[in-house]
C-alpha cells in the first residue's frame, strides 16, 4: 500500500528545510571552500541549503556540471572502508550536511552548516530545473516508484521535463557496461539534471564517473527522496524530524536492514566526536600540535 505522499513543494529561500532546523540559526552563505570534518576525509563545501541552490541554478545556467553528494554518518563509516567509494566523494564538489549528527560534530569543531537532507532536495531541485527550462533524469529505485514519483513531481511543479526514468538491475554496477549504457541514455534524453536514488555507495561512485562523460549534466545522490516522493516510502512525522529522531522511526520500520548500519555509526560516534572537540580552534589539542 502506498504510503501519504510528502510536501515537494521548495521552501523559500532562507527558510529552514525542515522542522529539525528551526531550532538553528541559519549560518549565511559562505564562498570559502568549506572544511575537512575532523577525524575524516570527507569535506563539507555547502553550508548552507540558500549557498546550495544559488551554486546548482548558476551552474545549470552555465551548463557546468556538478555531482551533489549528501554527507551523513552511514557515509562516514563507509568511507573508512571502502577506498573507491572515498575517492568518488573526493570527486564531488558540493557536499552538503544530511544528518543532524554530521551538523553536530560541524559545530564541536567550530564549523557552522546548516541541516540540508537530501530527502528535503528533490523539491528545490524539481522548482529549480521547472522554472528555469531545465530536462531532468530520474534514475534508481524501481519503475513503479519512478513513474509514480514524475507523475508527483510534474503536477507540482507545471513545466518540469521529465526527460528519462530509468531504473537499473539490482546488480548495477558504477563501473561496468550497464553504467556504460545508462550513461548515453542519460546524454540522449537531453538532461542536464540527474537525480539519483541507488544507493550508496553506487550513486557517489556512479556520479563521479557520469559526470566525466557528460560534463554539462549535474548529478544529485539524493538517496531514498525519489521513493517518498512516490509515496512509497513514508517519511518521520515532522515531530520525530524535530526531534532529530528521524533515525529511530526508520529503524523501526526496517530493523533487520538497519540495525547492523546503526551499530556500526554508533561505534564510530565517539571517536569522531574526540576528534571534532580537539580540533575546534582554541583547545588545547590543538595547541600542543602547534607547538
Amino acid at each position: 500500500m502506498n504510503q501519504p505522499l510528502p510536501d515537494l513543494t521548495p521552501q523559500p529561500l532562507g527558510a529552514a528545510p525542515n522542522p529539525a532546523a528551526r531550532t538553528q540559526r541559519q549560518p549565511e552563505a559562505s564562498g570559502d571552500d568549506g572544511f575537512v570534518l575532523p577525524g575524516t576525509k570527507a569535506r563539507l563545501t555547502m553550508r548552507d541549503r540558500t549557498s546550495l541552490l544559488a551554486t546548482i541554478r548558476t551552474r545549470l545556467a552555465a551548463r557546468q556540471g556538478f555531482a551533489l553528494a549528501t554527507l551523513n554518518l552511514d557515509h562516514l563509516v563507509k568511507l573508512r572502508r571502502d577506498t573507491a567509494f572515498a575517492g568518488a566523494y573526493g570527486a564531488h564538489d558540493l557536499v552538503t550536511a544530511d544528518g543532524n549528527p554530521v551538523v553536530w560534530l560541524s559545530a564541536l569543531a567550530g564549523e557552522r552548516v546548516a541541516l540540508v537532507p537530501g530527502a528535503d532536495l528533490i523539491g528545490d531541485l524539481a522548482a529549480i530545473a521547472a522554472a528555469d527550462g531545465t530536462a531532468i533524469a530520474l534514475i534508481g529505485s524501481t519503475s513503479d516508484a519512478l513513474a509514480a514519483a514524475a507523475t508527483r513531481l510534474t503536477a507540482i511543479h507545471p513545466g518540469l521535463q521529465v526527460a528519462l526514468t530509468l531504473a537499473p538491475t539490482p546488480s548495477f554496477d558504477p563501473t561496468g557496461p550497464e553504467a556504460d549504457e545508462v550513461i548515453a541514455e542519460i546524454g540522449a534524453s537531453g538532461a542536464s539534471l540527474v537525480i539519483l536514488a541507488l544507493g550508496a555507495p553506487k550513486q557517489e561512485r556512479f556520479a563521479a564517473r557520469a559526470r566525466k562523460a557528460l560534463p554539462h549534466c549535474g548529478f544529485a545522490s539524493l538517496g531514498a527522496a525519489l521513493d517518498f516522493a512516490a509515496g512509497h516510502r513514508a517519511r518521520a512525522p515532522r515531530v520525530l524530524r524535530h526531534l532529530a529522531l528521524e533515525w529511530a522511526w526508520r529503524l523501526a520500520l526496517e530493523p533487520k536492514r538497519l540495525i547492523g548500519r546503526y551499530l556500526e555509526c554508533a561505534a564510530l560516534l565517539p571517536r569522531l566526536t574526540l576528534a571534532a572537540v580537539a580540533a575546534r580552534p582554541g583547545s588545547r589539542a590543538v595547541t600542543r600540535t602547534e607547538k
